[in-house]
């Protein structure tokens, strides 16, 4: 199988993760809102909710998740990214692992896949993460996955993937602030259920 493109982008300039990390630090300490993907999931859980963050990075998703008092774990390819997420939110347990060989012994009331995590995939690995998030699902649990337009997986073929791995939508939006989705969206907020 082909590498992701976020595994060919730190090997290409190696101090991109480092970079990254530090521009999301920046952000936060600048107060530009970071969590509004955690916000939305918190809204569908009650407190004490079990959820993987799926390509955590440095964990503003899942750290966020875990201050508000969720049962957070956390995966990500890049070990700088992991690295970062534990100095950044020790309420969570980060690890380290390719969503494509995810094959955790929790099961969990939500995936999330923020932060356009589904467009570094390799093409051939697509349907298979989507099938390892249906399996790490509880019976009722949901998926929610957010990416942008113009990123080289076109939102019809990434529903087609989800629906191939079981995964079904609840709600189809255009923003994390709850905005629909209309057939010229440039962005996709999927709330999946197993089908």
């Amino acid at each position: 199988m082909s590498e992701n493109a976020w595994v060919r982008m730190t090997q290409a300039d190696p101090g991109h993760s480092a970079a990254y990390v530090q521009r999301f630090r920046d952000l936060a300490a600048g107060g530009t809102d970071i969590v509004g993907e955690a916000r939305l999931v918190d809204a569908m859980l009650p407190r004490g909710a079990r959820v993987l963050d799926a390509g955590c990075g440095p964990g503003r998703v899942g750290g966020y998740l875990a201050s508000v008092g969720h049962d957070v774990v956390g995966v990500d390819v890049d070990p700088v990214l992991v690295a970062a997420a534990e100095q950044d939110h020790p309420g969570a347990r980060w690890l380290v692992g390719d969503l494509a060989e995810l094959d955790l012994p929790d099961r969990f009331d939500v995936v999330v896949c923020a932060g356009n995590v589904v467009t570094f995939l390799s093409t051939s690995t697509r349907v298979e993460v989507l099938r390892r998030f249906r399996a790490h699902l509880v019976a009722g649990g949901r998926a929610v996955v957010g990416f942008g337009a113009g990123r080289d997986y076109a939102f019809d073929a990434f529903l087609a993937d989800a629906g191939t791995a079981g995964l079904e939508p609840d709600v189809l939006l255009s923003t994390w602030h709850l905005h629909p989705f209309t057939a010229t969206s440039d962005f996709l907020v999927a709330v999946l259920r197993a089908g």
